[in-house]
């Protein structure tokens, strides 16, 4: 059988280098080219024509690994359209969610031991979905239970943070005190499972949480 042709993305030269002295003792697969940025992954895709690209999320300045994921599965880089499997370190339900919809095939954390990443590869080559435990974990949950609860207030919270309004703005806006606005988001993030205001906001009106 052919190699599985693989394009690295990820901004850290170094992360690129560790990952090809890795790769290149796995069986069946071949680096064919390493990629810096969403941009570069997009220019050398249709020159290249990997099988997969192994996509980092955060890829500096320009275009983030959603984009970037979004562009290359869609076959307006290049056709047929490569399959694209994340390896990040971020696993907040708002980048799962973001990349899963923007078509990738899986979603590695970099914690994964080599024989997971190996056989994660060969899954995304051949269509199969490769997902780690905890995102698999991460995913069940919310099919099993997909709209938060979220108090009164933490939802009055969250559509004033959907308006791009600071906590003292917020505070001000329900007539409550800033240290009560900090309190409150936080439990926002943890039920909604990110760590940012916009993560909050992204899966806020993913799960058509805001009016």
């Amino acid at each position: 059988m052919n190699p599985v042709r693989l394009l690295l993305c990820d901004d850290h030269a170094v992360v690129r280098a560790g990952l090809r002295a890795l790769l290149s003792s796995a069986e069946g697969i071949e680096v064919v080219g390493e990629a810096g940025s969403g941009e570069e992954a997009l220019a050398l895709a249709p020159r290249l024509r990997p099988d997969v690209v192994l996509m980092d999320l955060q890829l500096g300045e320009g275009i983030d690994g959603v984009t970037a994921t979004r562009e290359l599965t869609s076959g307006a880089a290049v056709d047929p359209a490569p399959r694209v499997l994340v390896l990040t370190m971020f696993d907040t339900d708002a980048d799962i969610s973001r990349a899963v919809e923007a078509g990738a095939t899986g979603y590695l954390l970099k914690a994964e031991r080599p024989e997971e990443l190996f056989a994660a590869i060969r899954d995304a080559a051949a269509g199969r979905a490769a997902l780690s435990p905890p995102v698999a974990d991460r995913l069940l949950a919310r099919l099993r239970d997909p709209r938060p609860a979220l108090s009164a207030r933490e939802s009055e919270i969250l559509q004033q943070l959907s308006g791009g309004l600071g906590n003292r703005e917020i505070a001000r806006a329900l007539f409550i005190s800033e240290a009560t606005v900090k309190t409150h988001l936080q439990r926002i993030y943890g039920k909604l499972g990110v760590e940012t205001r916009a993560g909050a906001v992204a899966v806020a009106k993913e799960r058509r949480l805001l009016r």
